[in-house]
């Protein structure tokens, strides 16, 4: 259920039996010294992509871009600011809205992109009255981090425990592995991380975390792991939309 694959007929027929769709996003950041740097946006693409295989509901293509501002101190990072990335995230809403959609499931792949999409729904929904959009009144719109269901956090605490970390995580890295098994032999091990702490500006994480992670030891990650968290999210965030689709 690809939306980049399907033709406007077939959407339009999509919609009269279903508006909800899958917006996946993550960014495009530094992951440690092992870790590829489109992690973020790998994991959610490939969860969104199984979740919609699971329940029929369309997926958009990925947002591969998301707020990393305190990642360019790292070469390859690409981030946009934070009123950029509320603006896009308000204009692929009401994009959406226009044609008839009323439930805009994202998937995340970012902590760092939270906090700004859930304003630039506010946003959205304030601009769907104004414009006085069909769906006003019933569009919803919600944010999901697959790292942040229970299901993967426990499994992660299990098999990792207070070496999963905060950044460049063994369970985001185990998604990798088993998605793109070249990236293997890129895992090597590397001296203990920088104890977990807080973010500010680029410098500042640069100095605090100076290889790019936050208490975190990707060496652990396993393909076989990476497989077992795809689908325990896949199962976990399946379940999330179809109730989601039925909310009033």
């Amino acid at each position: 259920m690809r939306l980049d694959l399907s033709t406007w007929q077939e959407v339009e027929e999509y919609l009269k039996n279903c508006k909800g769709i899958i917006l996946p996003i993550g960014s495009t950041e530094q992951h440690g010294p092992t870790g590829a740097i489109g992690t973020d946006a790998l994991t959610a693409k490939s969860i969104a992509l199984a979740v919609g295989k699971r329940t029929g509901v369309y997926v958009a293509p990925v947002q591969a871009y998301g707020m990393a501002e305190h990642h360019l101190g790292f070469p390859g990072t690409m981030s946009l600011q934070p009123s950029t990335l509320l603006q896009l995230i308000h204009d692929l809403v009401l994009s959406l809205a226009k044609n008839g959609f009323e439930r805009i499931f994202i998937i995340n792949g970012h902590g760092g992109n939270i906090s700004t999409i859930k304003s630039a729904f506010a946003q959205a929904y304030s601009t769907a009255s104004k414009l006085e959009l069909p769906v006003a009144n019933s569009l919803r719109c919600k944010i999901v981090s697959w790292f942040m269901t229970p299901e993967v956090l426990r499994e992660a605490r299990s098999l990792y425990g207070d070496k999963e970390g905060q950044h460049a995580t063994p369970s985001e890295i185990a998604i990798t592995l088993y998605l793109h098994p070249d990236l293997i032999q890129k895992q090597c091990k590397l001296p203990p991380p920088a104890k977990s702490g807080p973010i500010y500006d680029s410098q500042d994480f640069k100095r605090r975390y100076p290889d790019g992670r936050m208490g975190s030891d990707p060496y652990l990650a396993k393909p076989e792991h990476g497989k077992m968290f795809l689908d325990k999210a896949t199962i976990a965030l399946s379940t999330d939309l179809v109730n989601f689709l039925k909310e009033l």
